[in-house]
Parts: C-alpha cells; sequence; structure tokens
C-alpha cells in the first residue's frame, strides 16, 4: 500500500463523520441482511411484499406483536426492515447505472474534444436544464408504476452530474506527461482512456456517488408516497409515509397521535441519507489533495 493511501485512510478513520457515517450505514447492512431472521415473511409469497396483519383499515399503535405499529393494515416493522433491501436495492444499482453511463459521456466529451465534446456536452445541458424530481414523474407516470420504472427514470436524468466532473477531471489529466507518453508511444485511445486517464480521474466521481446514494433514495421514495413507484403493499419507505397520508389531515391533534406512521419510516430514511452524507464528506476530505491537514 503506497504511503499516500495509508495517510488518507488514517485521516479517514481520526474523522468523527465518518466513523458515524461508517456505523450507521453498518446497522442498516445488518437490518438488511438480517430481514428474513428480523421480519420472517410469510411462506410462499414474495417477502418484498408486507403481509396484511388486520382488517381493519384504522391505524393501531405500537404493541409487543408490532413494534413500530400497524398502517394501511400492514406492519410497519415489517416495511421498514425490508424497505432497508429496497432503499440500498435502488440506491446502488441506479447509481451504479447513472455513474457508468456518466462515466462513458465524459470520457468521451473530455478526452477526444472538439465536436463531440461539444455535442455531447449541450446534451448534458438540456437534461440538466430539465426539473430532476418533475422530469423523473413524468417519465414514471408514461412508463407505469413499478419500482422498475422508478429506477429507470432516475437512471435517465441522473447521469449527468458524473458526467460534468469526469469531463473537468479528463481535461486536466489528459494534460499530463504520462498521457502524452503513452500516446506518442502509439498506445491507442482506448486504453490509456482505461490504464491511464480514468484511474487518475475517476475518485471525485466515486465520492460523489456516494453522495448521491442518499439523495437517489429519497427521490425514489417520494415517488412511491405519491403512488408512483412501488406497488401496493411493496416494503417501500415512500409507500409506508403514503399510508400515513390520509391520517395527517386532521392538524397537529392527528399528527400527534399517529406519530408513529411517519417518525420509524421517516426516521429511517433520514439516517440512510445521514449515513451516506457523512461517508462521502469524510472520503472527500480525506483523499482530496485540496483539502489536506
Amino acid at each position: 500500500m503506497r504511503e499516500e493511501t495509508r495517510k488518507a485512510l488514517r485521516r479517514f478513520a481520526s474523522n468523527t463523520s465518518g466513523i458515524m457515517g461508517t456505523v450507521l450505514l453498518g446497522v442498516f447492512v445488518v437490518v438488511a441482511l438480517c430481514a428474513p431472521i428480523l421480519a420472517p415473511p410469510r411462506p410462499g409469497r414474495d417477502p418484498y411484499f408486507m403481509p396484511v396483519v388486520t382488517w381493519s383499515a384504522d391505524p393501531l399503535p405500537p404493541s409487543r406483536e408490532h413494534p413500530f405499529g400497524v398502517a394501511g393494515k400492514r406492519d410497519i416493522f415489517y416495511g421498514v426492515v425490508w424497505g432497508t433491501r429496497t432503499a440500498f436495492r435502488v440506491g446502488i444499482l441506479v447509481t451504479l447505472a447513472s455513474t457508468a453511463i456518466g462515466l462513458l459521456v465524459g470520457s468521451l466529451a473530455g478526452y477526444f474534444g472538439r465536436i463531440l465534446d461539444e455535442i455531447l456536452m449541450r446534451i448534458t445541458d438540456i437534461f440538466m436544464a430539465i426539473p430532476f424530481l418533475v422530469a423523473a414523474m413524468v417519465l414514471t407516470t408514461v412508463l407505469g408504476t413499478g419500482l422498475d420504472k422508478v429506477m429507470i427514470a432516475l437512471v435517465v436524468f441522473s447521469w449527468m452530474y458524473p458526467a460534468r466532473l469526469i469531463r473537468g477531471n479528463i481535461l486536466q489529466v489528459k494534460e499530463e506527461q504520462f498521457v502524452l507518453a503513452a500516446k506518442s508511444l502509439g498506445v491507442s485511445d482506448f486504453v490509456i482512456i482505461l490504464r491511464h486517464v480514468l484511474p487518475n480521474a475517476i475518485f471525485p466521481v466515486l465520492i460523489q456517488a456516494s453522495m448521491r446514494m442518499g439523495s437517489l433514495v429519497i427521490t425514489a421514495a417520494a415517488l412511491s408516497f405519491l403512488g408512483l413507484g412501488a406497488p401496493q403493499g411493496y416494503a417501500d419507505w415512500g409507500a409506508l409515509l403514503n399510508y400515513a397520508r390520509n391520517w395527517m389531515l386532521g392538524g397537529y391533534g392527528a399528527t400527534f397521535k399517529y406519530w408513529y406512521m411517519i417518525a420509524f419510516p421517516g426516521g429511517a430514511m433520514v439516517l440512510f441519507v445521514l449515513a451516506w452524507n457523512l461517508l462521502g464528506d469524510a472520503l472527500r476530505d480525506a483523499f482530496d489533495p485540496r483539502l489536506r491537514w
């Protein structure tokens, strides 16, 4: 391990925010892995669909049998636990897909430049000019409800940010001596991009991806809350909050009475996003040479 990498890891280990983010994220990982133990699914049915536990439409407060209460005839604890897996699946898949597209577009634009750069960046500007949440809502409505449709919509309207970032980094790296030396030796552009340019320009994109993970989960939950995301009964934090919407119209008294319908799924979302943001900030502080202390 190089000395610089060891120093960066020591800086990360001494960062209180990074440790907090890592611990929080570790708790969510444990909950996701242990979901079949914490909230055993019923045999013969999709575990991601919350089973109906009561025929009454009225919410039920937390009890020994249902520690987080009941909303929409379904156990909130079950939804929060299995919703953790949903959050990881949405966040990881959308982040990987959008980052891969952004890397491809940004790498081509930054390395080859000229007319290709102009075309790709103007397309990127057009996508960035469209309001993200509104565009995702419209595309989800066109494609139809479902978590897979939500992920497609998020990928379509989130690849521009890594594309912009990697393009700027590549514009700097491609002028370095080792890249010019590889060109003079006749190394192909494809090999230069993969072996010399991307490894020296990609790390800020990875840090940004970790910080975008939480916001993408929030957006997916917002679409589910509006009825455009996960189907009825699916274990998703936004869908759980959707059950509380009709019971919150009675003002502060109703909000206080049915607090558990918002507190548990909403708290899970807040902590999940906080974990990724703290982790991303700590990684940036540890590995960005401009912020070294």
